[in-house]
């Protein structure tokens, strides 16, 4: 048997897992990671009420129910966690699909005011990560910035747009719905620094900000007219084109007063942000113009808008795993095929697949090929790296790291929890809010199962011994 360490469990790992063992009766797989919970990016990172995303769960659900594959959860890889190198005498083969966790600054004086954050922090509170900030993100907040203009950027908009009445059949934790619900946002600026055929959202998120109740988006003709393209947008692909179509109608209506008002607002980039007492006041803009090229610079022209939140959504980046080889300027690991490479050379047995490995491009669907292509390098390698004996079962070997492996049965526990939870709260299931939260409701189900070795497979994995 071939026994391998997917480390990550959120698509591209679960992708990968799925595709080693329908691909290879002889293959094990343990999918570890860092968090008590599965699925990665679709539990915290998809907005909580984009329900049928979400339902993707449903669907990667089977491959962690498996017969030949095991969530270990609560478990670190790298920095203060297991080493790598561990982990690679552990394991015939190690698949490192860990995304890309860490967010790209604005570079602007200004920038660590309180009140300015990420976009990657502010969805990690309303959905519940366990590393979440405690919150205070709209206290006293009247008009917001969010810089970007892609799909995290509508997101964040949406939330900061949306009420209680919509927001209370989401899993959002409890004090992030009690928060948004009573907060005074009324305006809401989301900046790009190029123009709107140039932007990032897809025409299905852009178009849910018409629809949010008592809220109006309203555009400004002449910021869009800067684009070449805007006066005849028929050379754009049909996405560019939907959109650009989708924000001409929104400036030719007229204002109707609405409670909230969400501006889109392009070409122009943030260069300052003003404090006031130590906070953000203000964000200084400067007027871009197109360069020709198809990039932007910037005018000498300068506007302020008031602002007591900012939240930036300008990419993702992956962050090194120590003992990993890493690419700073893509914020990647070198690869081929999958294959992760040191000083330019392949290495059997150390793999990625998804953001860590081709960066933070594409959407969920995408990382199925990518974990393809890397569960084909795996296999192709597997008749040498089996060779290679293994200890009975690592679980052993993580625990006696300092692991505390929390596996299906603590997820199972975790989810019967947050079930419980929102049937006391009078809503549906509301994700529980910090890691003793977590630990509490995974502990009651005990760690992870031990599995029989790989040379005697046949007990499925995730049951009970």
């Amino acid at each position: 048997m071939l026994r391998v360490a997917v480390v990550g469990s959120g698509p591209s790992g679960l992708y990968t897992a799925q595709s080693l063992v329908q691909r290879d009766p002889d293959v094990l797989v343990d999918v570890l990671d860092r968090l008590p919970c599965p699925y990665g990016l679709v539990r915290y990172g998809v907005a909580p009420d984009h329900e049928k995303i979400k339902s993707i769960q449903h669907s990667l659900r089977p491959v962690l129910e498996h017969e030949r594959v095991r969530f270990v959860g609560g478990v670190r890889v790298g920095a203060d966690g297991v080493p790598v190198a561990r982990l690679r005498e552990l394991y015939h083969a190690v698949v490192y699909c860990v995304g890309a966790a860490s967010d790209r600054h604005l570079g602007v004086p200004g920038e660590e005011l309180a009140g300015s954050w990420s976009a990657t922090e502010f969805v990690s509170w309303y959905s519940a990560h366990p590393d979440a900030a405690a919150g205070g993100f709209v206290r006293d907040v009247r008009t917001a910035v969010v810089v970007g203009v892609g799909n995290v950027a509508v997101d964040v908009t949406r939330m900061l747009a949306r009420r209680a009445a919509e927001l209370a059949p989401t899993d959002m934790p409890q004090a992030a719905l009690s928060a948004l619900s009573a907060s005074g946002v009324s305006e809401i600026h989301m900046v790009g620094r190029r123009g709107p055929s140039q932007a990032r959202f897809t025409t299905k998120e852009l178009r849910e900000l018409g629809g949010l109740p008592d809220t109006e988006v309203i555009v400004d003709e002449a910021e869009l007219a800067s684009d070449p393209a805007y006066g005849d947008p028929s050379g754009l692909p049909a996405a560019q084109r939907r959109n650009v179509e989708v924000l001409r109608g929104w400036a030719a209506a007229p204002a109707r007063g609405a409670r909230r008002r969400i501006r889109l607002r392009f070409f122009l980039r943030p260069v300052e942000l003003l404090g006031v007492g130590g906070r953000v006041g203000a964000v200084r803009l400067e007027r871009t113009a197109p360069d020709g090229h198809g990039a932007v610079t910037g005018t000498g022209r300068y506007e302020d808008v008031e602002a007591q939140l900012v939240l930036r959504s300008v990419g993702y980046r992956g962050t090194p795993v120590e003992g990993l080889p890493f690419d700073a300027g893509s914020g990647t690991v070198p690869q081929a095929s999958g294959r992760v490479l040191r000083d330019g050379e392949a290495v059997p047995g150390e793999y990625v697949a998804g953001w860590i490995k081709r960066g933070p491009t594409g959407v969920i669907g995408t990382n199925r090929p990518c974990a393809k292509e890397t569960a084909t390098s795996v296999l192709e390698d597997a008749p040498a790296l089996a060779r290679r004996p293994l200890p009975a079962d690592p679980l052993d070997s993580l625990r006696a790291a300092g692991a505390e492996p929390v596996g299906w049965e603590g997820w199972l526990a975790i989810e019967r929890a947050e079930t419980a939870l929102g049937a006391s709260l009078g809503r549906g299931v509301v994700k529980l809010p910090d890691w003793a939260a977590l630990r509490s409701a995974a502990g009651a189900a005990g760690g992870a199962r031990t599995a029989r070795g790989p040379a005697d497979p046949s007990r499925p994995a995730n049951r009970p011994s």
